[in-house]
């Protein structure tokens, strides 16, 4: 069987770690090369001796995302190492909850500067590959606070919703020459990060046990599974998707009431 990320170039932000980690894992599995940023670059260059051992192609970037000329650097960097991409996940996020009028203002531009402006310039140094190969693919990680609000999360939802609005206004613009851009929005997903919330509890087993039961399937997402969504909108399988946003919490944003 061919793979489904054959002679793709891909570069994944925020990848070190929980959801990011899992699509570097399973696009280099399908065949691709891939370029991993993050800005912990012990935690990236270590994943990616572990998959080169592996016998895979990956490259080990690290820059932080709210850093234009940063990000310019990497991708610069990885194009002269391996070529021209043909696919960005933009996965690299930060969570900035805070009540709207006690929130410090450097709160609000630290959030809007990963959560969005970050995957902006990124998507801005790769897509002069893509329209100059004649297309591409670009996919967002995004979030169920794109389309839902729980209070105390401001401003976290603001750039969610926001990257929305990118994914569609990039998807719509370039889709002539061939460049596709969704979004994904998962809901909850048991990566380290979560993991580590439930230690935030008096009874972490109670607290997981609880939005656990608020979940139709009764348990969280797991990394690959949205991983593997990726991998479909990433190959060559869903040419007619475009500005679209997948959901993947299990169906909980679809209930009206518990």
């Amino acid at each position: 069987m061919t793979a489904r990320l054959a002679a793709k170039h891909i570069l994944v932000t925020g990848a070190a770690t929980g959801i990011g980690r899992a699509i570097a894992e399973v696009c280099v599995q399908e065949g691709a090369t891939v370029a991993l940023l993050d800005r912990d670059g012990a935690s990236v260059e270590c994943l990616v001796a572990k998959l080169r051992s592996e016998g895979y192609k990956a490259l080990a970037l690290v820059a932080d995302i709210a850093d234009r000329a940063a990000v310019e650097a990497a991708v610069a960097r990885a194009r002269e190492i391996n070529g021209p991409f043909t696919t960005l996940v933009n996965n690299a996020g930060m969570n900035v909850f805070h009540e709207p009028l006690a929130m410090p203002d450097e709160a609000w531009r630290q959030c809007l500067a990963v959560d969005l402006e970050g995957a902006w310039y990124c998507s801005r140094a790769v897509l002069p590959d893509m329209l100059e190969q004649g297309g591409g693919a670009i996919i967002n990680i995004a979030s169920t606070h794109s389309f839902s609000i729980i209070p105390g999360c401001f401003p976290y939802p603001v750039a969610k919703h926001g990257l929305i609005g990118l994914t569609r206004a990039l998807g719509i613009e370039y889709a002539a020459q061939g460049v596709r851009v969704n979004a994904i929005a998962p809901g909850y997903i048991a990566t380290p990060a979560v993991e580590m919330h439930w230690q935030t509890f008096d009874d972490p087993g109670a607290a997981r046990a609880h939005i656990e039961a608020l979940l139709p399937p009764g348990r969280l997402g797991e990394p690959k599974e949205v991983a593997m969504t990726v991998v479909f909108l990433a190959s060559d399988e869903a040419p007619f998707i475009n500005a679209s946003c997948l959901t993947i919490d299990g169906g909980r944003s679809v209930v009206y009431h518990d």
